[in-house]
């Protein structure tokens, strides 16, 4: 699976809820603001984005962040990242570049990212312990 493709394994969705409308306001982290915050990845995460970058041929690693989406209010985002932006904060754990846009870190603090394959299917997981609550779905989280 792609990291730009979400990963619900319902076939139902959430599309409206709490979540329509922009983040809700939590501490911001700039950069001198996410010192001894973190994210991290699995081994099996590092080796699956490792190995898709090569694939690509380019890129700098993988950006994550949250949106505001369905029931319970937030969404995780992945995708890859072929630039650093100038707001991005950058954590690197096992040679991959972890790049986090300030709003969205508060929400994703000390997440780990993993990669599993459950029978057929395989995707990105997110080991949130700031997650408090998951939709039915499987969509969107509360922190």
């Amino acid at each position: 699976m792609l990291p730009d493709q979400a990963v619900s394994t319902a076939s139902s969705s959430c599309t409206s809820g709490p979540g329509n409308g922009p983040l809700p306001e939590m501490a911001s982290a700039g950069q001198a603001g996410a010192q001894g915050m973190s994210v991290s990845l699995t081994d099996a995460a590092a080796r699956h984005i490792n190995r898709y970058l090569g694939r690509r041929g380019k890129g700098v690693g993988v950006r994550l962040g949250v949106k505001t989406t369905g029931c319970s209010g937030l969404a995780y985002k992945i995708e890859f990242a072929d630039e650093v932006a100038p707001e991005d904060i950058v954590f690197e754990n096992q040679g991959v570049k972890i790049l986090v846009d300030p709003k969205s870190l508060p929400y994703i603090d000390g997440t780990e990212l993993d990669f599993a394959r459950e029978g057929l299917n395989e995707g990105f997981k997110f080991n949130n312990p700031k997650e408090r609550d998951r939709c039915g779905c499987g969509e969107s989280f509360r922190v």
